[in-house]
């Protein structure tokens, strides 16, 4: 159930949501409820989908792993096509659940993928880290771990706001697993 409303933007923050995302989603439209924190939430995540030096597609791997661990539908729904774009394959979304055994993911999408699930479940482990340090400098296990942190509270804003699909997304598959 919706707990909070969908708001209107301010008209300088609507046209820069329409330049950056085309129709903003249901979460920037609760969101917008406080137009100082949606301004700054959609700079910040700007940077996190464009102005970064890791692949998008590992990126997207990351998001998607956060969004099963937390059991966020929206997040799940949303992320799919822009991992798809990505170059995110459907046997990678297939196995995503099993990625530590499957192999449809390479050491360093491996790596990305244990700090993404120790990130969301608020402890990275000495043996994580050391991992993630054998594929990544410190710039981008920053930037990895940023994402990860991020998309966490991307999933707990969207329960604690109740945020609904939108009706073009509810068809969405694979379902969240």
């Amino acid at each position: 159930m919706p707990r909070v409303p969908l708001a209107q933007f301010e008209p300088a923050l609507g046209k820069r949501l329409e330049e950056l995302w085309g129709q903003p989603p249901n979460l920037y439209k609760a969101l917008a409820n406080h137009p100082a924190l949606v301004a700054a939430w959609t700079e910040f995540s700007k940077t996190l989908r464009h102005d970064t030096r890791t692949p998008r597609s590992l990126r997207e791997l990351v998001i998607l792993r956060g969004a099963q661990l937390m059991r966020s539908e929206y997040e799940w729904a949303q992320h799919l096509p822009m991992a798809r774009k990505a170059g995110v394959t459907e046997a990678q979304i297939r196995d995503l659940p099993s990625w530590k055994t499957s192999s449809n993911f390479d050491p360093r999408e491996k790596a990305a993928l244990a700090l993404a699930e120790d990130v969301t479940r608020g402890k990275v482990s000495h043996e994580v880290y050391a991992e993630a340090m054998r594929h990544f400098d410190h710039h981008d296990y920053v930037e990895l771990a940023l994402v990860a942190a991020f998309y966490a509270m991307v999933g707990r804003m969207l329960d604690a706001m109740g945020v609904q699909l939108e009706p073009e997304v509810k068809n969405y598959s694979p379902k969240l697993p």
